[in-house]
Parts: C-alpha cells; structure tokens; sequence
C-alpha cells in the first residue's frame, strides 16, 4: 500500500510519492533555544522522528533536518535581563532540548543547522529577492513585500486584507504594515552581523527558507512542524523560497499541541512541564508512549490520570516481552510487521490503530504462554518488537535495556536486590509452611507498588 499523508496545504490526505525513488527529504522547524523543553516541545520531534521510523522500515533513505533557531528576541531579552551572553542562553538550552530527544529515543538529525552558522546564505537570499523585486531595504531592515508574491498565504488561507502581521520593536521603513522582516537592523548592544544593507540579524522565518535551501536544495519532499506554525512561519518561508525560485516542500505535515486545561502548553501561560522534571517521575520510555502514541494531528490534554493509563498500557506490553524472553530466550525482531500495522501506519502515520494492533498481538502471545506454546509466544514476540521498533518503544533495543546506563538503571538494580532478598525471605517462609508470614510480605510489596507473579523459574516482580 502506498503511503499517505495529511497535507496541509491540499487539506487532505494525499498519495505520497517522493521526488526522488527511494529517497525522502524532511525538514522539520526544531527548538527556538530561549528556555529548556517541555513536552509540548518534545511532542513535534517524537512525532517526526516516528515518521522517520516508518520510511526506513519502508525501505526509504531518509534525510531528515531540524534547525535549531539561537538567534531571536526572546533570546536577546533573556540575556539582557540575566546579564549573560545570548550565544550562552541558547547553546545552554540547545544541550537541554538535544538530551530530551536523546532521553525520549528520538534519532539523530541527519543535520541540525543552526541559524548563526548561516548568515552568508540568507545575505545571498535576500540579495536575489531583492534583485527580484520582493524584498526591499528600509533603515538597516530587509523586508518582504507580501504584495509582490501572489501566492501569499495559501497555506493558512488567511486573508491579505485582513491580515495582522506580527512585528517587532524598531520596525520601521515599511511600506506595507503587512510586510514581514527577514534581516533586523542592529540595536545597540545586541549581536549583529555585516550585510550589504548594514549591520543587524536575522528575522525569524529568512534562516528557515536558506537552510531548508543549502541542506535539501531547491525542492524536497516534506515540511514538518506544530500547527501552530502554519501562520506566520511556514506562509512565510514559503513566500521567501518561491519567490527567490525554489519549488521548496511538496507535502506540509503539522503535529498538534499538548494542551492543559484546554490552552497551548507554553511557558508565557505557566503551564510548562519540563522534560528534564517529568523524567524523574516517569520513566523516559513510558513518557514517549504517552506522547508519540495519540495521532500526531490530535491534541493531548496533559493529565496525571493518562500518563498512568499510559503507564499501566506499556506495562502489559513489558510484561510480555519480559515473560517469553525469560522462556525462551532473546528473539529478534521479524522482519515485516503485520499487515494491519502496516495498513494502519501507511494511512497518516495512523499510531493509535498501529498500537492496536501491537496491543491484540501480546494478547495472543500471552495466550500462547498460558497454553504453553512456546512456538507461537516467539513468533508474536518477533511481531511485537517489530512494530515496538518503529514506534521507538521496543524495551529490548538498546535505547532502553541498558546500551547506555543512568541513574534510572542503575537505581533499578538496586531495587531488583533489595527485592530479590525479601522475596528469598517470603520463599523460606513458604518452604517452612509459614503462609501467614509468605502472604504478609507479599501484600507488603504490593502495598509498595510492586506487584509479584509467582512462575516455574521463581517469583517474578514488577511495577504494579
């Protein structure tokens, strides 16, 4: 089945079909580093990254690019206000938001540019837009002028004469309030580079359009990003690009927004909740099951409620693997995935029925196991961590069984030895024929939260 994909400029569901056999192009609009991550920041790169997965497992070769944006008013303020360098705002927030995807198990960008690194190919955009008659110099700024590109926002479908668009301080020179600015003339004491038009920075939307340029050419397969972005960032990236002649994205993909109470999560509402905080109270693997999981066009009300009904899901999935792997052995991932996981995924990235699947999968497998197929229990396994794999939530990848080691791991094992000798008492108990004593510890450990499962090799605990 061919894949499809949302596109959000067609307002449908379309055949994807690459420009390139074989190939994919991604560039996805990554951090603006003015603070550390929260999930909702989080959610995008999952979301991609997801996306990323199943293309390879379809056999693709997949480039894929998210910029990373360390230059903008946010930052500048910032560091005025903390009387620190702005380069040290934003690189001290790039690391945070790089060691969240790493701890969610997102895959490494191809490239990740940043936008400083990238003056001379915006200098060279704007100087062709100029030359094109679509951009114009005003007092040390370099605007668009949205007049000049017919195909201005049909992306969001706003409409021009009713257009507000977003502006900064010391905006000035423009000829059309509507126009938007892609070089900032310098302001005394804030980072500035040399231009043709005078010393200043980037605006927001130009680094985009130059780096999506340099990294994927003049066309590419997808443009990724949060809903959120669709005006004014992507309509202006697009205008930018194909009036300096690109033919730039053949397919826009948005993830929507983790939301509480109803409203965006961001920091300006107070309602952020960091990565680096949610992963010392929820293990980084049951984080990315409640965020990836959920279509990535659906919005997710943050509540504690549904990270333990994520919890309690990706607990019955563990528990599977952990149950055969210790009756059998390891077994690899099968090499195909079940059809109906592929139908789903090949529909929209469609997760949450993808999931389903994995989810009817472990209870055959744990059937299988009840009737002692040890046969039939391996070869669902080998479809679990199929599918587990393209969804980044397979337990026994690397990733998560311990490649790397942190204090998650290591506390485990602490807590596996501390377990294992009250569970040695509870057995003696239990050799003695003291059941009132075996009975109380285990009611004991439940009341601790873990629950224990008595098996031929021996009692078995987990986290209940």
């Amino acid at each position: 089945m061919t894949i499809r994909l949302y596109d959000t400029s067609a307002r449908q569901t379309r055949d994807f079909t690459p420009l390139t056999p074989g190939c994919v192009s991604i560039y996805l609009c990554g951090a603006t580093v003015q603070a550390a991550p929260h999930i909702g920041h989080i959610r995008s790169g999952l979301n991609f990254d997801i996306m990323r997965r199943w293309f390879l497992h379809r056999g693709y070769d997949v480039t894929f690019i998210r910029n990373v944006t360390d230059i903008d008013d946010k930052i500048i303020t910032k560091a005025a206000d903390q009387g620190r360098p702005w380069w040290a705002i934003g690189y001290e927030n790039e690391v945070a938001f790089n060691t969240a995807y790493d701890t969610l198990g997102c895959l490494r960008p191809t490239y990740e540019p940043r936008a400083t690194g990238h003056i001379p190919e915006m200098i060279e955009m704007m100087r062709g837009l100029i030359d094109r008659g679509h951009a114009y110099a005003a007092d040390g700024n370099v605007y668009f002028d949205v007049r000049s590109f017919p195909g201005y926002l049909e992306l969001s479908r706003h409409e021009l004469d009713n257009l507000l668009q977003p502006s900064g301080d010391n905006e000035t020179g423009k000829r059309d309030p509507r126009d938007f600015a892609m070089w900032k003339a310098a302001k005394p004491g804030e980072p500035s580079w040399e231009t043709p038009w005078g010393r200043g920075r980037p605006g927001w939307h130009l680094e985009c359009s130059a780096m999506a340029h340099k990294y994927l050419g003049s066309a590419f397969d997808i443009h990724g990003g949060g809903v959120d972005l669709v005006f004014p960032h992507h309509d202006n990236e697009i205008a930018q690009a194909k009036a300096y002649g690109d033919d730039f994205a053949a397919y826009w993909c948005h993830n929507a927004w983790v939301t509480m109470s109803g409203e965006k999560m961001s920091k300006s509402l107070g309602n952020s909740v960091l990565v680096s905080e949610m992963v010392k109270r929820w293990r980084p693997i049951v984080l990315r099951y409640y965020l990836g999981t959920p279509h990535y066009r659906s919005m997710i009300e943050y509540s504690e409620e549904a990270l333990r009904e994520a919890e309690s899901a990706f607990a019955r999935i563990e528990g599977f693997v952990q149950r055969v792997v210790e009756k059998a052995g390891p077994v690899e991932p099968a090499a195909e995935v079940p059809p109906a996981f592929a139908e789903a995924m090949d529909d929209d990235l469609g997760v949450p029925q993808a999931l389903a699947v994995v989810h009817t999968t472990v209870r055959q497998g744990n059937s299988a196991l009840t009737a002692d197929d040890k046969e039939s229990a391996v070869a669902r396994l080998a479809e679990v961590r199929a599918m587990l794999g393209v969804l980044g939530l397979d337990p026994l990848d690397e990733q998560w069984s311990g490649g790397g080691t942190d204090r998650g791991e290591d506390l485990h094992g602490v807590v596996d030895s501390l377990v294992r000798l009250v569970l040695d008492q509870r057995q003696a108990a239990r050799s003695r024929k003291d059941y009132a004593t075996a009975d109380a510890i285990r009611d004991e450990l439940q009341q601790s939260g873990l629950a224990i499962e008595d098996t031929p090799s021996g009692p078995r605990w987990s986290l209940s």
